[in-house]
Formats: C-alpha cells, structure tokens, sequence
C-alpha cells in the first residue's frame, strides 16, 4: 500500500516548532497531540458510513454514522503514548492496546517485551503510532506482533520517517498504509532521522 505524506498548512506549521531544539517538553507534547489529531482527520478518512434518521429541534433528517470497523490504537512504547490523546479526542471510543519493546544487544533487533492488546483486533482497523520511523525495525515488529494477533487491517501513524525505515517496513508487509507528517533526508551513523527532531520520547518525558 505504501505511505501517504500528510501536507496541511497547519501541520507544517507545527511540525516546524516541534522540531526546534528550544521547544520545551509541555509545548512538545501539546504539539505531538494537536498533529495527532490532525493526522488522525486523514487516516479515518475511509471508515464506511451508514445513513440513520434523526430528529432535530425542527423536523426528521437523514444523517450518516459510522458502520464499519471499530478502532484500535496502539502505542509503541514509550514515545508513541504521546499520540494517544490526540486520536482519542476523534476517535474517543477506540480501544487503546500498548506494545513495549527492547534492542537485543546481540543482534540490534526490537524484541517484544510487553503486549496488551484488545481481545477483538481482528475485527478492528489498528492503527500504531510512533512519532519516529528510523530503521523501521520496531515498527515492523509492532506488526508482526498485532498480526500474531489475528489483526488483519493495520495503518501506522509516524509524524516523521527516513527513507530507509520506510522501505523496510514496505518490504516486510506491503499491506499496511503509513501515514508521515514529514520524509527526512537520511538516517545517520547513530541511527538517528536527519535533520529529525532528536528522542522523541526525551524531548516529551523530559528525560534524558
């Protein structure tokens, strides 16, 4: 399915503050949140609708609901909690799962140390947020985990990606969609987006 770049004004427009080094780590969240949710108006985009009849202070009416697939949302911990928030503000009945991972320091993979998800995924269009896709090695697991689940439909929502994280997870599972506010030039030696925007979880926990 490849990846959708999010182009709005207003996206840009934060992504550019968040990047900042002197943004502090209240204004970091807050800006993770609002981009989230902005970026959440497009991923929904797609959910199937349904008419149903309503009644307004005036007279009877026909209005649309949402039909189709329930949302999941999973954080990959811990900076993807930043996110969280921001999608629930639109998507307020969604379940929320988490997937907590380590890099095996023998072979520099994610392994997965921590998996609650809800018990319906199958069910359910999942949707994973991470503000950074670098390697694209933890995001590949996430979905390796939710399909060991029995998830069939998965987006992805990153604010930023390189261009070596994204063809990774393109390769490893060519039917989910990711979304990015923003494709960066490079990864570096470190591993590191370049110019990116630091940790992402530093810069919203405060921690170093």
């Amino acid at each position: 399915m490849g990846y959708t770049i999010i182009k709005h004004p207003l996206i840009d427009h934060k992504m550019t503050i968040l990047r900042k080094k002197e943004t502090s780590s209240m204004e970091f969240r807050q800006l993770v949140n609002e981009i989230s949710t902005l970026m959440g108006y497009e991923v929904t985009r797609d959910l199937e609708t349904e008419d149903i009849e309503i009644e307004t202070p005036i007279a009877k009416t026909v209005g649309k609901r949402i039909s189709g697939k329930k949302i999941g949302i999973v954080p990959i911990l811990r900076a993807g909690l930043g996110m969280v928030e921001g999608l629930l503000t639109i998507i307020p009945a969604a379940r929320v799962g988490h997937i907590g991972m380590y890099r095996d320091p023998k072979t520099l993979k994610p392994v997965t140390y921590y998996s609650k998800l809800p018990k319906d995924v199958a069910s359910r269009q999942m949707i994973i947020v991470d503000p950074m896709l670098a390697t694209g090695g933890s995001l590949i697991e996430a979905i390796d985990e939710l399909k060991r689940n029995g998830a069939k439909n998965i987006k992805s929502i990153n604010l930023l990606a390189a261009p070596e994280g994204l063809k990774a997870v393109e390769e490893a599972h060519p039917d989910v969609e990711i979304y990015i506010a923003a494709l960066d030039e490079k990864l570096n030696e470190d591993k590191y987006i370049v110019p990116g925007l630091g940790d992402a979880g530093d810069r919203l926990f405060g921690t170093k």
